[in-house]
């Protein structure tokens, strides 16, 4: 598995797009830390790009890979190497590079900038955490998507889907139901839509974490009172364990059952 590993990390490294996306955040790093005066407003526009950007790359990228390399690992499906190895890599090189990629890009200016002496150096890193798991989240939602479709046209379509749904209509029907519903106690049904949602869950830690849960009004007030204590955030970051544990195991899953 390593050495799968090994080749699809240092495959997508020498990739131009990893470049490119390497020195995106890189420069966007370094505009919003040395031309904004207060910190927080620099990490709550980083968190708005990359809770929308980092979801929508580890999901086309994942299925690039997987369609690009498909003549290759039919080739390694027959040596004796168990699928789960060759997937399992495969998978772990494509998040590992563009997490690499994502956390040295913000990690550089945030260096530079002499932050990690100052109380800012948690919020920040947190927002690396959840860019990190939002990148191991969507990439192997992107694995299990072009296992299930031979099509590569259907599995681009897919992949967008979802990140379209996640992104954007989850966050619509969420609004909806609570406008509709309102007249009915709906904190334990917010935290709980709140959990299905790796995306929602990662934009609630960072505001929480940033003290501005008033701007979100009497919902910033009930997920302050669940995100805001210890116990909140460890099963935050469960759940986004979770969400990256399934749908690594049904991908191994899929991969094992699938006749190539």
């Amino acid at each position: 598995m390593f050495k799968i590993l090994k080749y699809s990390f240092y495959d997508l490294i020498r990739s131009r797009w990893s470049y490119v996306y390497f020195l995106f955040y890189l420069v966007l790093g370094f505009v919003l830390l040395f031309l904004n005066n207060d910190v927080s407003k620099a990490v709550i526009t980083l968190m708005n790009i990359i809770i929308v950007l980092v979801p929508l790359i580890g999901t086309i990228f994942g299925v690039m890979y997987y369609y690009n390399s498909k003549e290759f690992t039919e080739l390694l499906l027959a040596q004796p190497v168990k699928r789960s190895s060759i997937f399992l890599g495969q998978y772990l090189g494509v998040a590992g590079s563009l997490t690499l990629s994502l956390v040295l890009g913000l990690g550089i200016p945030f260096v530079l900038y002499g932050l990690l002496r100052s109380s800012a150096i948690f919020d920040f890193s947190l927002l690396l955490v959840t860019g990190a798991f939002l990148t191991l989240i969507f990439t192997a939602l992107s694995f299990n998507i072009a296992l299930s479709n031979e099509n590569k046209i259907k599995g681009f379509g897919y992949a967008v889907l979802l990140w379209l749904f996640l992104a954007v209509v989850y966050d619509g029907i969420f609004l909806m139901s609570l406008i509709l519903f309102k007249e009915y106690p709906l904190d334990n049904f917010s935290l709980i839509v709140t959990m299905f949602n790796p995306i929602d869950l990662s934009r609630t830690l960072i505001l929480l974490k940033l003290d501005i849960s008033a701007l979100l009004g009497y919902t910033g007030a009930v997920f302050k009172q669940f995100f805001g204590t210890s116990q909140g955030f460890i099963i935050s970051l469960l759940m986004l364990i979770l969400w990256t544990v399934v749908p690594i195991w049904r991908m191994l899953y899929i991969s094992k059952k699938k006749d190539f």
